[in-house]
């Protein structure tokens, strides 16, 4: 990100929103970074520095506000190659898929070289990949300390940190205050055994919109939503163990904020949740950014988002078993896959009672065994193809990887053809210009029948083609 210390002046002084997350500013007088919409008094500009990640303005020597908590700042979408590459490596250190230290596991991850990586993380962050983990280490251990009462040892654990003791000093050394200075009284999750955060995102957030296609596409067993709720289970591995539990959303009453719930169950995994509720949520989005380009299209439901996946594997089953039936008959048919193959869970919710299979479990069934939930053999052919190519590694569906790559291999396995691969980068890859040209209900909403004439008018709504969608699909409700 280039940043203009002048334009990021402006912005934090009118407390701008649509800044919260493109930068954070430092305060030489006090030693304390904050996020543009903080609510202390302005700063003289002399004593402000802007810098594009809180990584940056830790390793420069600045300490995070209490006030306006940059631990709680959106992310950022982008289009651009280079970005999306550092953004995606910074997800999987963020949720703990890979370790930062191991550069060149994550660089084989995305496809590209591990020099490349760490050009790409320092342009994009102002940082090394090693210097990002320590501060997101850092700062999901001060949201613990602050909105859970999880004891101290479970913190530095949960947090990433291989021992309380090194924990316990790179924190007072950060921070300049011990963990237990820094802990207020911590109310109590409405949910019992549950820790609550919140996650923030940039208004407009079209929360009914969002939680209605969600709604609509609820796996039954694995997912249930209604206007004011989304619920969940969840299956991830930590230390090669199956960690298990749920989660529920909400808006927050007070805040452009989602109150998330997590299950204690899942303490260990507390990254990677966080993490992939953003991309479920799609928080990282700048909704100014794409009304600009979309124009009239976006005037009726501002903040429309773009709903991800919180399962890569199972958004790309859900798209499969979608192919040319109603998207009652898909969650039909999903559901039956995930009681075939998932496994039973028990949670507070008598709506949550299954975790999706995972790849490794589908790609050991047979084609008789999908067959008879109901799909057909071509379809039972494609899902297994589906299933061993992501075991195997072949295929990899994490938002940031190369696109154009990831959707050729999608539309080389049998069965998979532009649609569904489109549909898949748009939810599964987080890819904001993926454009299923061909839909029926894109080809309605536009009062065309010639795919090719929607994809030509389509060019004026690049890079933010995704969103488009998903006002057309709006529009004929």
């Amino acid at each position: 990100m280039t940043l203009d210390t002048n334009t990021c002046y402006r912005a934090m002084s009118a407390r701008d929103s649509r800044f919260d997350g493109r930068f954070f500013v430092a305060v030489s007088s006090t030693r304390i970074y904050c996020r543009p919409i903080c609510t202390v008094k302005r700063p003289k500009r002399e004593n402000c520095a802007f810098y594009p990640s809180a990584a940056a303005a830790e390793s420069a020597g600045y300490r995070p506000c209490l006030r306006c908590r940059p631990e709680l700042a959106p992310g950022n979408s982008s289009v651009d190659a280079v970005r999306r590459i550092a953004q995606g490596a910074a997800r999987l250190i963020e949720d703990g898929t890979l370790d930062a230290a191991d550069v060149e596991t994550i660089a084989t991850r995305l496809g590209i070289t591990d020099r490349h990586l760490r050009r790409v993380f320092q342009t994009e962050f102002g940082v090394s990949p090693v210097a990002f983990v320590q501060t997101q280490r850092l700062l999901l251990a001060k949201r613990l300390l602050t909105d859970t009462a999880l004891p101290v040892t479970e913190i530095a654990f949960a947090s990433g940190f291989g021992s309380v003791r090194r924990f316990n000093a790179l924190f007072k050394e950060r921070y300049r205050l011990s963990p237990k200075g820094i802990r207020k009284a911590v109310r109590p999750s409405a949910l019992p055994d549950a820790l609550t955060f919140e996650l923030g995102f940039r208004p407009p957030y079209d929360w009914k919109g969002l939680a209605a296609f969600l709604g609509a596409r609820a796996i039954a067993g694995v997912e249930a939503a209604d206007e004011s709720t989304y619920r969940r289970t969840v299956r991830l591995m930590h230390s090669g163990k199956a960690q298990t539990g749920w989660i529920e959303v909400t808006l927050a009453k007070r805040r452009p904020a989602l109150q998330v719930s997590v299950s204690t169950s899942l303490a260990k995994t507390l990254p990677a949740v966080l993490g992939r509720v953003k991309d479920l949520m799609d928080l990282s989005c700048n909704p100014t950014e794409v009304a600009q380009v979309l124009g009239k299209l976006a005037a009726n439901n501002p903040g429309l988002r773009v709903p991800g996946a919180f399962d890569g594997f199972e958004v790309a089953v859900r798209a499969i078993l979608g192919q040319q039936v109603s998207v009652a008959a898909a969650r039909t048919l999903a559901g039956r896959f995930a009681r075939k193959f998932g496994a039973e869970i028990e949670t507070p919710f008598d709506s949550l009672t299954t975790v999706f299979p995972t790849p490794a479990e589908v790609a050991a069934a047979t084609p008789t065994s999908i067959i008879k939930c109901g799909v057909t053999s071509a379809r039972a052919r494609t899902l297994l193809g589906l299933a061993r190519a992501l075991n195997g590694g072949a295929l990899n569906l994490t938002p940031g990887v190369d696109i154009d790559a990831a959707l050729e291999k999608l539309q080389s396995l049998p069965g998979i053809g532009e649609w569904t691969a489109q549909y898949i980068a748009m939810r599964a890859l987080a890819w904001p210009d993926a454009f299923p040209h061909t839909d029926l209900g894109i080809l309605k909403a536009m009062k065309q029948t010639d795919p090719k004439r929607v994809l030509a008018a389509a060019e004026s709504w690049r890079p933010w083609r995704a969103y488009a969608v998903m006002h057309l699909w709006q529009s004929l409700s």
